[in-house]
């Protein structure tokens, strides 16, 4: 049996300005907001998150310059 072809959605109709204000208003009023204590606790792991992943980057790249260096010097 042959499928019938789908429709095309019909584009919606453009919201004023003023109508998309209160939309988006409406819509901004639903976001749950993190705390201010979350947003700390947050900002404090990803700092430290930053400072340990750039420690170990140092240290893989000094050990692959190391190791080319090594590697040069037997040219």
């Amino acid at each position: 049996m042959a499928e019938e072809p789908k429709k095309a959605a019909t584009p919606a109709k453009k919201p004023t300005p003023g109508e998309f204000i209160r939309q988006v208003r409406s819509e901004t009023s639903k976001v749950v907001w993190p705390s201010r204590e979350e947003t700390v606790r947050t900002a404090i792991f990803v700092f430290i998150l930053v400072v340990i992943l750039s420690l170990f980057f140092l240290g893989v790249d000094s050990v692959f310059g190391w190791v080319v260096q090594q590697l040069l010097a037997l040219l």
